[in-house]
C-alpha cells in the first residue's frame, strides 16, 4: 500500500483528468483476477469480485483525483506534477481499496454475494465525479455502500463516524451587479455598483442570523470580491462569489431563496442590474442508522470500544452524499494524524501528508464491515 500510495503521490492527475491513475488502477485489479470495468463516469473503475454463492452486493469506494495546490513537503515521494498535488489523502484511499481488492480475491471463500470496489473520479471539483458514476448505472444491483476517508485531524488508531447528517452540503454562488461607470467626482451621473455591492454584502449577513432556524447550522461565505480599477474611477461592475453550507434541504433552499431575493432587490434599490449563477453542489452526508450502528459494533469488536467516537458535523462536503441518497450505507473516518511524523497539516495544505500505516487501520474497516454486513445476510 506504501509503495502504492508514494507512486500516486508523485503522480497526482487533476479532477476530471485522471487517465494514467485510472490506468494504474485497472491494472492492479486485473492482476487480482477481478471483472473490470473502466470509464465508469469518466474515468472511473470497478472491479468486481463475484464470491459464486448468492449474497447481496456490496460496494466499497474510494475517490482518485488530486487538488490544484503545490506541494511544499520535503519528502522522496514529493509530487512531481508541478502545482498539483493530493492534499487530501485520495492516493491513500486508493491505495487503500486496492490492498482491499487483493485481500477479498485472496480469500474469497470468506465472502458471498458480489463485493464492488469503486475507484470514483473527481470528488474535488463539481459537479462531482459520482453524479456522473450513478448515471452510469454503477449501483444497479448494489445492496449497501461504504466509503472511508483518512482523516489528519485525527490521531491514528482511532475512528469516527455518526448516524444521519455527518458532513454539509455546499452550494457555490457567483453575482455581478452591473451598474453605469463614470467619473469618482461625478457620482449623481452614474450608478454605483460598488455601493450597491457592499450594502448586498451585509444584508447577506442577515440570511443565517434571521431566517435560518437557529437549531440548524448553516454557514454563508463570500469569498471573493473585484470591483474598480481605479482610484477616482466609479465601477460600473461588482462582483462577488461565496459559499452556502448546511445539513438538510429545508435550510439549503431557504438560504438560496434569500440570496436571490436579497440579490435583485438591493440591486433595483441602487438602479443597477443583477444576475445571479447559483450552483447546487453536494447534498449533506446522512449515514443510514442501522449501517452507522453497524460501523459503532465493528470497531468496538475489532479494534476497541475506546478508539471509536461520533463524528460532529463539519462543514467540509463530499460527493459521497449522492449515493447515500440512492442506497443505504456509511461515511467512514480512519485517524491518520501523527505529530512524531509531521502528519500535522490540515487537509487540502499544501504540507499535507499522514501516518501512512493508517491505509492498513482503513483496510481492516472495510474487510470487517463488509463481513459483518454478509453475516447478517446469512442469518436471513
Amino acid at each position: 500500500m506504501i509503495e502504492w500510495r508514494r507512486h500516486l503521490h508523485q503522480h497526482p492527475e487533476l479532477s476530471f483528468q485522471e487517465s494514467e491513475t485510472s490506468k494504474f488502477i485497472a491494472e492492479h485489479l486485473g492482476s487480482f483476477g477481478l471483472e473490470v470495468v473502466t470509464n465508469v463516469g469518466g474515468h472511473g473503475v470497478i472491479g468486481i469480485l463475484r464470491s459464486g454463492r448468492p449474497g447481496p452486493v456490496v460496494m466499497l469506494r474510494a475517490d482518485i483525483d488530486a487538488l490544484p495546490i503545490q506541494d511544499e513537503k520535503s519528502v522522496p515521494y514529493k509530487s512531481q506534477v508541478d502545482g498539483v498535488m493530493h492534499a487530501c489523502g485520495h492516493d491513500g484511499h486508493t491505495s487503500t481499496l486496492l490492498a482491499t481488492a487483493g485481500y477479498m480475491s485472496e480469500h474469497i471463500d470468506e465472502f458471498i454475494g458480489e463485493i464492488r470496489f469503486l475507484f470514483q473520479p473527481a470528488e474535488e471539483l463539481l459537479p462531482g465525479g459520482a453524479v456522473k458514476v450513478i448515471a452510469s448505472g454503477a449501483l444497479e444491483e448494489v445492496d449497501v455502500i461504504y466509503g472511508i476517508h483518512l482523516w489528519s485531524p485525527m490521531p491514528v488508531r482511532t475512528y469516527a463516524s455518526t448516524s444521519g447528517a455527518m458532513m454539509a452540503g455546499a452550494d457555490d454562488f457567483y453575482i455581478e451587479l452591473k451598474g453605469k461607470g463614470g467619473h469618482g467626482g461625478v457620482p449623481h451621473a452614474s450608478i454605483d455598483s460598488i455601493v450597491a455591492g457592499s450594502a448586498l454584502v451585509l444584508q447577506m449577513q442577515s440570511i443565517v442570523s434571521r431566517s435560518v432556524d437557529p437549531l440548524k447550522p448553516a454557514v454563508l461565505t463570500i469569498g471573493t470580491i473585484q470591483a474598480g480599477a481605479a482610484q477616482n474611477v466609479i465601477a460600473e461592475t461588482y462582483k462577488i462569489s461565496g459559499t452556502v453550507r448546511t445539513f438538510d434541504e429545508e435550510t439549503r433552499y431557504i438560504i438560496k431563496e434569500r440570496i436571490h431575493t436579497l440579490t435583485n432587490q438591493i440591486a433595483a434599490a441602487y438602479g443597477a442590474e443583477a444576475e445571479i449563477k447559483y450552483l447546487m453542489g453536494y447534498p449533506p452526508v446522512i449515514n443510514d442508522e442501522k449501517e452507522a450502528e453497524r460501523f459503532f459494533k465493528v470497531v468496538s469488536e475489532e479494534f476497541g470500544a475506546e478508539r471509536a467516537s461520533v463524528s460532529p458535523k463539519m462543514m467540509p462536503a463530499e460527493d459521497f452524499a449522492y449515493y447515500l441518497k440512492e442506497k443505504p450505507g456509511c461515511f467512514m473516518f480512519v485517524g491518520a494524524g501523527n505529530e512524531q511524523l509531521d502528519a500535522v497539516y490540515p487537509h487540502h495544505h499544501p504540507r499535507f501528508d499522514f501516518d501512512e500505516s493508517a491505509m492498513l487501520d482503513a483496510m481492516k474497516l472495510f474487510i470487517q464491515i463488509t463481513k459483518d454486513y454478509l453475516k447478517e445476510y446469512d442469518r436471513t
